[in-house]
């Protein structure tokens, strides 16, 4: 499910982009694993990153029983029905809590050097591990991060067990969790690497999360986003798994889906140029594959526009399910161009309109609202969209080279069929792949300009 705990702290981060921006944020991890995880995390959120201590109180004689849990600054947690159950004396409470501090004061001087811990009081504590199984140590880290103040709790892992929301709906205000099998087993078989992280690791994660300023990485959608990190994710579809590669910069208004045609992939060299010229603008990008490389032996399911078009729909609902954006685009190339249309079609558009500039074919209307907030499609087949055509809400650029005649009679007259807001661009000089000097980085331009002006609704 996961390649590491790097790769799951991204994922994990894109759940929890509702926190994004909030300047009560912490984020805390549970050493050692989870520091892996809360590190991916206070950098997507631009939140400050620090490592919740806590220690389990357990009763002598049957140790991993814990009576209660222990923290930084004296903070102790209690759980009386235990303490009766077990008829513990003080003393003999008293007697495991002073190992237990010796052994957290040892910690914490080992992982913070020195530094003290971030303030958690009247904030939101973002209390993070690389798995949940029996949730005893989750559990003392919320109320440890409730002793220390925290205003909300909210509890995040990759993997949980499937019943963390009953077992700690009580100690966490939110629980976030990428995945709940029925049959958990061990944390360690939903990593493929799940290399036990040493104190030395946690150290130089502190470390590096503490000379980077809280919020650098927050830069104003006006200026141009730096383009976020890409991550590869893995999107159910039924019995099949589609790969795919998500970059979202910091404040990104929305998200671009790319939908490859015949013979293309999520590693096409033009679509990836395409994909960070979009992201230097501040726009998310998700590039990938509608088809496995079995499916795509078969030439038929290359033009099956139905079967293509269910894909993606199915993949924006993943999207809007795992990523907090407000708007998304599609960019189709060839049959993907279709494909997206027919998808647009079936989910309503969500264009703000605007005036048509000089020198450019055009057509009237403006998209609705909810759906899909723009489409572009370079050197497509819109035409195999057939009567879907006219369905469609979302605002609609159709780039064709000048030199592919055939397909530029073919996007006449789809747009002839259209009735959204719509645009015919022309790059003169070039072929169907846009091989020419330039002329790539014009139809770049062009798709920027259009998801700019209605993802981010710039004028």
């Amino acid at each position: 499910m996961f390649t590491d705990r790097t790769e799951a702290g991204r994922r994990l981060a894109v759940r929890l982009g509702h926190l994004r921006g909030q300047d009560d944020v912490v984020v805390l991890g549970l050493p050692r694993g989870g520091v892996p995880i809360a590190f991916e995390v206070a950098r997507e959120l631009g939140a400050p990153l620090d490592v919740i201590l806590v220690r389990k109180l357990g009763v002598p004689v049957q140790p991993e029983l814990g009576f209660g849990a222990i923290g930084e600054d004296g903070v102790r947690v209690v759980d009386p029905g235990v303490v009766r159950m077990a008829g513990l004396r003080p003393e003999e409470m008293a007697r495991v809590e002073e190992h237990e501090r010796e052994v957290l004061a040892q910690r914490a001087e080992r992982f913070r050097e020195g530094r003290p811990g971030v303030p958690l009081a009247g904030r939101t504590a973002v209390v993070v591990d690389d798995g949940i199984a029996t949730g005893s140590t989750a559990r003392a880290a919320c109320r440890v991060a409730r002793a220390h103040g925290a205003a909300r709790v909210v509890l995040a892992a990759p993997v949980c067990a499937p019943d963390v929301e009953a077992r700690l709906g009580h100690d966490a205000d939110e629980i976030v969790c990428l995945v709940a099998p029925g049959s958990l087993g061990a944390i360690g078989q939903w990593y493929e690497d799940f290399t036990q992280v040493d104190d030395k690791e946690v150290v130089d994660l502190l470390n590096r999360a503490g000379s980077e300023p809280v919020g650098s990485r927050e830069a104003p959608a006006e200026t141009g986003a730096e383009a976020g990190e890409a991550w590869e994710v893995r999107i159910p579809i039924g019995e099949t798994t589609l790969s795919g590669t998500l970059t979202v910069p910091v404040g990104a208004p929305g998200v671009v889906v790319f939908v490859h045609g015949s013979g293309s992939s999520r590693h096409s060299p033009r679509n990836r140029y395409v994909a960070e010229v979009l992201n230097d603008a501040g726009l998310g990008t998700l590039l990938f594959d509608l088809l496995t490389p079995e499916e795509e032996g078969d030439r038929a399911n290359v033009f099956d526009i139905s079967l293509l078009a269910g894909r993606l729909e199915r993949v924006t609902g993943w999207l809007r399910e795992h990523l907090s954006v407000p708007r998304i685009g599609y960019f189709g190339a060839s049959t993907g161009a279709a494909a997206a249309l027919w998808a647009a079609a079936g989910q309503g558009g969500g264009g703000t309109g605007g005036d048509t500039d000089a020198g450019m074919r055009s057509g009237g209307g403006t998209g609705g609202g909810g759906g899909i907030a723009a489409v572009v499609s370079r050197g497509g087949r819109p035409d195999l969209a057939g009567p879907r055509l006219a369905e469609v809400s979302a605002p609609t650029l159709l780039i064709v080279g000048g030199w592919d005649e055939q397909v530029l009679e073919l996007n006449e007259a789809a747009q002839e069929r259209l009735r959204c807001e719509n645009r015919l661009e022309v790059v003169p000089g070039a072929t169907h792949l846009f091989e020419e000097p330039g002329t790539l980085e014009t139809a770049a331009a062009l798709a920027r300009d259009w998801f700019a002006r209605h993802l981010r609704g710039d004028g």
